[in-house]
């Protein structure tokens, strides 16, 4: 899965960018100094998962750099980020960061139309028809229309373009895992529909025996409960459960020490329970499925505890989750083996679109193969035509070598004994033979 802790970096800043800078102390006497020129490292090896991730993070790391920006960070709240107000503080920050954010928009801009090019080529070489407006939308993040400076503007639409996305990330991996596990099924099925009677009542029963298996695990606590809880406090930590201390429990797990649980440190909270059902040994186990499992525990605690909706969990918010009811909730978490997945009828439409798909393909490579195969005819037409244009012209130059060699080697008549040459007057060359000199009259004799 892609989430990892650049959503608490960088994506949650976005989010929540007044909350990521609180922790960073702003010293008064450094922000009447000229700031010097800085170089932007490569961005940390994190991933939000987002198209634009690395741009994202480069001009957050730029934007916190500047003193005024990041002091109106500190004091800013969620409403004023999401409405824009933010954005405008892009006006008072110093020149030297402004140039460095142009630099970036143009890089990104250079980045996206290399992008689109690809996309737009690849498209176009299979005969798929080219969605431009699709493609558009990889630009939705900055202001395309301007492609030399980072404007006001640019840095709106960076944050509500990150806010959206990142908002739909986990739709979007729910929907993929769908899809994973209903291509699992179609595979299996084709499988059988391949086997003879004797071997698909093996498979069918092999198939049976590790779903119990996989199902046979201990109890696995709800999430966020009090039973939960403990039992990290217990097996993790090496501590009483009997001295349980929720505060306590919120400071030790809280690893970055910002005063709150970020989504890679609460999942972090639920290995125990899923070292429960899963383990990467086991034949019967999934470990993309115990992925799909750690983000709806993490989703169930966010509901529950997560009043602001900013992502995040504050020692307050927890605090608040512990004396609620369902923080001593005793039932079991149902896993995803005991939740349908998909009904039977969205597999079959599944299944029906990748037949759509497969015909589509099939019918694109035997319009292939009919092009490779009229093309290759055309060839062979023309090396035909070569070869014969390439034999006229050796038939040419051998005939009129024939003809040079015959005009060198033609002989003369022979002169008899006591014949002389006919002379022209004139003339010192003789005629040639068989010509008869005449006589030419003298004027003044008869």
């Amino acid at each position: 899965m892609v989430r990892s802790k650049a959503l608490a970096r960088c994506g949650l800043v976005l989010l929540s960018l007044w909350l990521c800078i609180q922790s960073v102390p702003i010293s008064v006497d450094k922000t009447k100094e000229k700031p010097k020129e800085e170089e932007l490292g490569p961005p940390e090896s994190t991933d939000t998962g987002l198209h634009y991730d690395r741009y994202l993070r480069e001009v957050i790391e730029y934007l916190e750099k500047d003193p005024h920006f990041r002091e109106k960070l500190k004091n800013a709240n969620m409403d004023d980020i999401k409405q824009g107000k933010l954005s405008k503080e892009l006006n008072f920050v110093q020149h030297n960061f402004r140039t460095k954010l142009d630099e970036l928009k143009r890089e990104e801009m250079n980045r996206l139309r290399m992008l689109i090019k690809a996309k737009h080529d690849i498209k176009e070489g299979n005969g798929q028809t080219v969605d431009h407006q699709a493609l558009l939308k990889q630009f939705e993040h900055l202001n395309h229309k301007n492609p030399h400076t980072f404007e006001v503007d640019d840095l709106d639409r960076l944050i509500k373009s990150a806010t959206n996305d990142l908002e739909n990330f986990d739709k979007d991996r729910h929907d993929e895992f769908k899809q994973y596990e209903m291509m699992k099924e179609h595979e299996r099925r084709q499988r059988l529909k391949n086997l003879n009677e004797e071997d698909r009542k093996k498979e069918e029963e092999h198939y049976e025996e590790m779903k119990k298996k996989h199902a046979n695990h201990p109890k696995v606590n709800h999430p966020g409960s009090e039973d939960q809880l403990k039992e990290v406090w217990q097996e993790a930590d090496g501590l009483d459960p009997e001295d349980f201390d929720p505060k306590t429990f919120f400071k030790m797990h809280d690893s970055n020490g910002d005063g709150f649980f970020d989504e890679s440190e609460l999942e972090a909270l639920f290995t125990k329970e899923l070292e429960k059902v899963y383990n990467p040994e086991n034949e019967e186990d999934d470990m993309v499925e115990m992925e799909e499992e750690r983000l709806r525990m993490r989703e169930h605690v966010m509901n529950e505890v997560d009043t602001n909706k900013d992502r995040l969990v504050s020692l307050s918010e927890f605090m608040a989750a512990t004396k609620k009811e369902e923080f001593y909730e005793k039932d079991e978490w149902e896993t995803l083996d005991q939740n349908a997945l998909y009904t039977e009828e969205e597999l079959r439409e599944f299944e029906q679109q990748l037949a759509n798909e497969e015909n589509d393909i099939n019918k694109k490579s035997a319009e292939l193969q009919k092009q490779r195969e009229e093309l290759e005819r055309k060839q062979e037409e023309l090396d035909a035509q070569k070869l014969g244009l390439k034999q006229a012209m050796e038939e040419m130059e051998r005939v009129k070598s024939q003809n040079l060699n015959a005009d060198v080697k033609q002989p003369t008549a022979p002169l008899t004994a006591g014949e002389h040459a006919p002379v022209v007057p004139g003339n010192s060359q003789p005629l040639p033979p068989g010509h008869q000199q005449q006589d030419v009259p003298v004027p003044g004799h008869s």
